[in-house]
């Protein structure tokens, strides 16, 4: 495969505030601590170094999760270089999609690979590991019980509720797998992406194991090291932290305050933080906790705690309190030796929003870097682009102005008036002294005239143009098709399409062609092409 660069801003597809930070813009400097340069993680490391992270804890349980899991002596010696003080985790997050959903979810993972192989060769004295942090609590069922495949949706229908990650994979689930195996088959890698979802989607298993044991065995051989944070001991760790939330709802204060500041600067917020930030998270329920008088409720259940009765299950059972996402990235920093967090665009932004809450905790905040992202363009579609005239970075226009340029320049008609519009014009110009040098007030008239005229002349010019269009019906129809494949309801293809399809075709040299072609921190746009 073959890749090109492209700067974000020629996308046309991300955020305003993802842009500013891709390009530091000084009105967003406030809102981090340090950029996503070497310098800058060098100096997030230096920071680190000065916070008390319970490596030994952190191992413990890395190696409880890992019992009984085929893991690869890579994996192995990236767990236990944790114990160092001079190893450093390149961490991203994202929930427990099935079957990993979304493209961008193997992307996260393979820039936090890159990352770290760049750091290690750039910075040889300090050791480097790449985390993925399963968001497995994460209870928004809708955004996470489906891909897309083959155009098709193909989405897990269950009554079950609370954190998906706790949810156990049944009959219904296995059923997409039938259909996932009815579509990749014929490919040539498609009866092995499907026997690996076979053999980790099993009837009983969680969403979150079963997530773990497909990353894992994905990505074991690059050293990945997978986290499952709902864990008893590693929340132990958070138990203060969670208890000033719970009775002085210090977070929601600092970070509105810094959403109104972002809101100054001209960007909007992202998260908004409520008074408290934590669920109650146990078997089959994850719900808000609110705070009503004297008690404390859990939103949407009978339950109800007294301040004393609510801090004894807080010690007792921490596993039970659950960070949303205005505390989630507290949590992750305080367990990890952590020196840079890998996102998008919305979690970029989020964490922007997070800094001020960070300065106050005392915890050191990453260096915030846009995770890659990626067009993959198999060869067909490139050779009907071609067909057209086009490149690929033609198809980040609008498909209407693809099909615009496509008519300017293969029409054999003159759809443009702006030579005659100007003679126009001048024509006017010379009215107006005639009818000024006669009556001062008719020169009101005369422009009056001559917007008129010029809005209607437009107005032709616009029909002809439509025209035109419509003898070009063919390449329309064809530009629709590559804009949909490449763009699936005019959004990315990352956003949209599942790692089964691909894999199906390539196997693991998919995931070999990505890691070769991600970048570390340059920060830009990567098409890649079959060739």
């Amino acid at each position: 495969m073959n890749a090109a660069r492209l700067p974000y801003r020629q996308t046309g597809t991300f955020s305003s505030i993802a842009l500013d930070y891709i390009d530091q813009a000084a009105a967003l400097k406030p809102f981090f601590t340090h950029p996503p340069t070497l310098q800058g993680i060098q100096k997030a490391i230096e920071a680190r170094k000065q916070f008390a992270t319970d490596r030994k804890t952190l191992v413990a349980e890395l190696k409880k999760q890992y019992e009984g899991v085929e893991t690869s002596d890579n994996v192995k010696k990236s767990i236990e270089s944790l114990l160092s003080a001079d190893t450093f985790t390149i961490t991203t997050a994202h929930q427990n999609n099935l079957f990993t959903g979304p493209l961008y979810f193997i992307y996260k993972i393979v820039h936090a690979i890159k990352l770290v192989d760049h750091l290690k060769t750039s910075l040889p004295k300090q050791n480097f590991i790449p985390v993925f942090y399963i968001g497995s609590e994460d209870a928004d069922l809708a955004e996470l019980n489906h891909i897309n495949l083959g155009g098709e949706k193909l989405a897990w229908e269950t009554k079950q509720t609370g954190a998906v990650g706790r949810m156990k994979i049944d009959k219904g689930l296995l059923k997409l797998v039938d259909r996932i195996e009815g579509q990749l088959s014929v490919l040539p890698n498609g009866n092995e992406i499907v026997s690996l979802l076979k053999g980790f989607y099993k009837e009983g298993v969680t969403i979150q194991d079963a997530t773990f044991y497909f990353v894992n065995k994905l990505f074991a051989e690059y050293g990945l090291v997978v986290l499952l944070p709902d864990n008893t001991a590693l929340k132990k760790q958070m138990v203060d932290l969670f208890k000033d939330d719970l009775l002085n709802q210090t977070a929601s204060g600092i970070v509105e305050k810094t959403v109104d500041r972002l809101g100054s600067a001209g960007y909007k917020s992202q998260a908004n933080p409520r008074e408290i930030n934590l669920f109650y998270l146990k078997d089959d329920l994850r719900e808000r906790i609110e705070k009503k008088n004297d008690k404390f409720t859990i939103h949407n259940s009978p339950l109800t705690f007294s301040e004393n009765d609510l801090l004894k299950e807080l010690n007792d059972h921490p596993e039970r309190f659950s960070p949303n996402v205005i505390l989630r990235g507290l949590y992750q920093e305080t367990i990890l030796p952590n020196i840079a967090f890998i996102g998008g665009a919305g979690e970029t932004a989020y964490w922007l929003q997070l800094k001020d809450l960070f300065d106050h905790y005392t915890i050191p905040f990453p260096v915030l870097v846009l995770r890659n992202s990626f067009l993959i363009v198999e060869k067909k579609w490139q050779e009907k682009m071609a067909h057209l005239g086009f490149t690929i970075e033609d198809f980040f226009l609008p498909e209407q102005e693809l099909l615009n340029k496509l008519v300017t320049r293969e029409s054999k008609n003159e759809t443009k008036l702006n030579g005659s519009l100007t003679e126009l014009e001048q024509l006017y110009d010379t009215f107006k002294k005639q009818a000024a040098a006669v009556d001062t007030t008719l020169e009101k008239h005369v422009m009056a005239l001559k917007q008129q005229t010029v809005y209607r002349l437009q107005e032709l010019e616009k029909k002809m143009l439509r025209a035109e269009k419509r003898k070009f019906a063919d390449q329309q129809r064809q530009i629709h098709t590559i804009k949909e494949h490449l763009f699936p309801g005019n959004g990315l293809q990352e956003r949209h399409e599942n790692l089964s399809y691909y894999y199906a075709k390539w196997g693991k040299d998919f995931i070999k062609e990505l890691y070769q072609h991600s970048l570390g921190l340059e920060q830009e746009f990567v098409t890649i092409k079959e060739s």
